[in-house]
């Protein structure tokens, strides 16, 4: 059995794709692509997928991270432009790799998001981030199955930052862009919850809803505060291999007899 790991996206009109939705469609693309499966025991088998910390409904992602399971060894490279071909444009496959390494649940420890805050003018925004910031607890509301629930936003937030409109590319009208490290904690805390923080602390409120895009995910590097690629450990194992192998068959002793 083989294990191949993939990073896709949700863009544009897809973001609005629910986790289910997209679970069908990426089904559907591995039969089309005819890929090998590997499919689980029991009365109503299904393929072997495992899903990793799925965006919220409504955001962009740049970082989705899943598993397969095959049952024939494939080209990562080769799997990856099948399964893209099958998919709709917006849910995009833009990386593979073969599973050499362990735990890549474990090394999704936290998330880089953009909110793009349009008719927010920056310097208020500026003043809303760093309120939010010098705070030593912010406590915001959410609605769940069990009903509300009160948690701290602020603690789970490794860095919140505001960028320029210019940079943003936004001339014509206010907008503010925030740039977000949230580490994956539980209760989760998402964009929304630091949206609701920062109109708690600073009553900012966009008025019209926010844009959010995940730009990456991984593991969150304490010392640096950046967040590293959750597919760097398969593809040094891989590379690791590849130059082992031509090195051991160079060692060898040649056969009796050879010249």
């Amino acid at each position: 059995m083989q294990r191949i790991r993939l990073r896709y996206t949700k863009r544009g009109r897809l973001r609005f794709t629910s986790h289910r939705d997209f679970q069908r469609a990426f089904e559907r693309a591995l039969r089309r692509a005819e890929v090998p499966m590997a499919y689980s025991a029991g009365f109503t088998p299904h393929p072997k997928v495992s899903y990793a910390n799925a965006a919220p409904t409504g955001t962009g992602s740049e970082a989705e991270y899943l598993e397969i399971a095959l049952t024939a060894a494939r080209d990562p490279e080769k799997l990856r432009a099948l399964l893209d071909e099958s998919l709709p444009n917006g849910l995009d496959i833009v990386d593979a790799v073969e599973a050499a390494t362990s735990g890549l649940a474990d090394r999704l420890t936290a998330s880089v998001w953009e909110l793009r805050l349009d008719g927010v003018d920056p310097a208020d925004a500026e003043r809303a981030v760093a309120a939010f910031t010098a705070a030593d607890a912010v406590e915001v509301q959410r609605m769940t199955k069990n009903g509300v629930r009160t948690f701290d936003a602020r603690s789970a937030v490794a860095s919140l930052e505001t960028r320029s409109a210019q940079a943003a590319g936004s001339m014509d009208r206010p907008c503010a862009i925030l740039r977000l490290v949230v580490r994956h904690v539980t209760p989760a805390v998402r964009p929304d919850d630091v949206l609701s923080g920062l109109r708690a602390v600073a009553d900012l409120a966009p008025p019209v809803p926010a844009a959010v895009t995940r730009l990456a995910q991984g593991l969150f590097d304490e010392e640096t505060g950046t967040v590293t690629d959750p597919l760097a450990p398969d593809r040094e194992a891989a590379t690791a291999l590849t130059t082992a192998v031509p090195a051991a068959a160079a060692t060898e002793p040649a056969p009796e007899g050879s010249a």
